[in-house]
């Protein structure tokens, strides 16, 4: 499975990878509908580095770690990392952040996920549930970007 989403932020390249890389901005663009608590993560989200969080999908908690990686093709004027799950509900996950100075002022934010579902009772219903609902999480991520960095 794949799923994408783009928008463009009024902030330099600079702001918002730093804002996007930590581990404080994780939790500021989760919305409240879904309780979200980061257990363990250094302060700055770096390639090399782990982080642990539970979210609740309904009424089941869901453990997740994800590893940091670095982005190989990064061009000059371009930012970004991906987090690998390490522990979750899917069999597998990779969500690439890339964020791509327009200009001096707007950057163009790329979030892209490879997944594929657990075949499990309880972890393929669950994660088919996150997937249903990406769009409107990352809707509310652009939003939520916006609104703090312009």
């Amino acid at each position: 499975m794949r799923f994408h989403r783009r928008f463009r932020v009024q902030a330099p390249l600079e702001e918002v990878e730093a804002f996007h890389s930590a581990a404080s901005g994780l939790e500021a663009l989760t919305p409240k509908l879904v309780p979200m608590k980061v257990l363990q993560a250094p302060e700055r989200l770096v390639p090399g580095t782990s982080m642990t969080f539970r979210l609740w999908v309904g009424p089941v908690p869901v453990r997740w770690t994800a590893r940091l990686e670095a982005l190989e093709d990064l061009q000059p004027g371009e930012g970004g990392f991906a987090d690998v799950q390490e522990e979750g509900p899917f069999t597998s996950w990779r969500h690439e952040h890339r964020f791509t100075a327009e200009d001096a002022s707007i950057t163009r934010v790329d979030d892209t996920i490879e997944a594929r579902l657990r075949l499990h009772p309880l972890w393929g219903p669950v994660g088919l549930a996150m997937w249903a609902g990406l769009p409107v999480l990352f809707a509310y991520r652009g939003w939520k970007t916006r609104r703090m960095l312009e």
